[in-house]
Parts: structure tokens; C-alpha cells; sequence
């Protein structure tokens, strides 16, 4: 049996991921989709041509990767594509970020994510890819971020060296880095939370073009994608400007 397995797919850039990969993935014979919320996963049914396998599970819980390295066990799928979309941020000063918020976003975006990688890997074969959902915030240290942009750029740079490791065995790691995307829940959430500590968020993407360049650039072996002429000046810049430089232009956009 042939799988995908999509995390944080019951909103945003997973769920985005799961329907486009059930329109484009033919050879697939189901999709296992993981989120918290059970009623949102079930609703991605009828829109999916492809079966799905739902396993509400939250990953901030370690005892979730215990269950679904049991279900892989039982089941002994290949694994075709795995999708590392499940995650969160918060904005604010070190002092309105809670300690828990933290915690839990180190959780999710980083551990939570190799160890989801680590299970599925002895599963996977040539030909297989894994798309980990990073962040052009992975780029550079983000003030007012700062906890977010750094769990980022630590998957940004997991999936680099993972993808060299797994060369041998033609396992391609796209580590996927958008820049602010409109239509997903980390927006609206963030302009009720932040304290305007950004006011705009210009030039936003859609999950629908994410998604669709990162499943190309990964069909295409690419390392890192940057879906968009903004993430992609902002890796160019990351690599050529120093630090101070670059956080000191970020003080200024986000006060635009």
C-alpha cells in the first residue's frame, strides 16, 4: 500500500496539501491525515478522490508519535510522501510570548517534526520525498519572533543536512519556505495577539500557489523552496547580509 502522510491537515497549507496531493498523486492509494481536530479531518473526505486515513492526534502530546509509529507498524505502508505541515507562531515580546507558548511551539515545529521524519523514514524508498514545512522566517533572527524564526530555522537546517544524508537511497527533503500567507489561520491569529507588532503583511501568498510550487520543487529534487520572489530575495539577503543588518530592516517593515 502506497501512502502520503500529511501533518496539520486540517487547516492552512495541510489541508491544502492534502487535496492537492489527492488530485496530482495518482499512484497513491490513501493519505493518512493527522491534526488535532477530528471534525475537520473527516470533512476533507469528500473533497479528496484519493482514500484517507484519519488519525486525530495532537503532536504536542508525546505519547501521539508513540500511536502513529504503532499504526505504521501494524499497517507496514510505503510511505511516498511525507508532509511536515503541522505548526504554529506567536508574536510579541519576549515577555507577551507565555513560557507554555514557547515550550509548546519547540515542541511542535521542532521535535515533533524529526520525530514524525524519524518514524516514517524506515518506510520510505527510492523515489520517496519529504516536504518540511519551514519558513522564510528560517532566514534570519527575527525580533519579536524570535522563538518561531529560531524552531525554523532549525527544521530549515534538519532538512538540509537530512536530504544529504538520504542521498544514497534517492530520498529526496525539500525544506519549503513561504513567506506570509494569507489565507491560513496564523494571520488572523497573530493581528489579534501581536500588539501591532506588525501592522501589514504586504505581497502575501495563497496556500493554493505554496503548495503547488513546493509539490513541483520536490518533484523536481530541489532542496530548498522558496515559493515566491519574496522568500527568495530573503534566502539571496540571508546569505549575504549580516544579522544586524537585516534585523534592523525588519524593525522597519514591520512598523509600515
Amino acid at each position: 500500500m502506497k501512502i502520503a502522510v500529511v501533518t496539520g491537515a486540517s487547516s492552512g497549507l495541510g489541508r491544502e496539501f492534502v487535496l492537492q496531493l489527492g488530485r496530482g498523486e495518482k499512484q497513491l492509494d490513501a493519505i493518512w491525515v493527522i491534526a488535532r481536530r477530528r471534525e475537520r479531518l473527516e470533512a476533507l473526505r469528500p473533497l479528496c478522490p484519493i482514500p484517507l486515513r484519519v488519525l486525530p492526534l495532537d503532536l504536542t502530546d508525546p505519547s501521539a508519535v508513540d500511536t502513529l509509529e504503532a499504526e505504521l507498524k501494524t499497517a507496514a505502508p510505503e510511505v511516498e510522501i511525507l508532509v511536515n505541515a503541522a505548526g504554529f507562531g506567536r508574536m510579541g515580546n519576549w515577555q507577551a510570548v507565555a513560557r507554555r507558548d514557547s515550550a509548546a511551539m519547540i515542541r511542535l515545529n521542532c521535535q515533533a517534526a524529526v520525530e514524525v521524519t524519524q518514524i516514517c523514514l524506515p518506510y520510505m524508498g527510492p523515489g520517496s520525498r519529504i516536504l518540511e514545512i519551514c519558513s522564510t522566517a528560517a532566514f534570519q533572527p527575527l525580533p519579536y519572533l524570535n522563538v518561531y524564526a529560531s524552531t525554523k530555522a532549525f527544521l530549515y537546517r534538519y532538512s538540509l543536512a537530512l536530504g544529504w544524508e538520504l542521498r544514497s537511497r534517492r530520498i529526496t527533503v525539500t525544506a519549503v519556505c513561504p513567506y506570509w500567507i494569507r489565507d491560513t489561520e496564523f494571520i488572523p491569529t497573530a493581528k489579534q495577539s501581536n500588539g501591532q507588532v506588525v501592522r501589514h503583511f504586504p505581497l502575501a501568498s495563497t496556500v493554493r500557489r505554496v503548495t503547488a510550487r513546493a509539490l513541483c520543487d520536490s518533484r523536481r529534487g530541489k532542496a530548498v523552496s522558496t515559493p515566491g520572489p519574496v522568500s527568495t530575495v530573503h534566502r539571496a539577503a540571508g546569505k549575504c547580509l549580516p544579522a544586524s543588518a537585516l534585523m534592523a530592516f525588519w524593525e522597519d517593515l514591520r512598523r509600515i
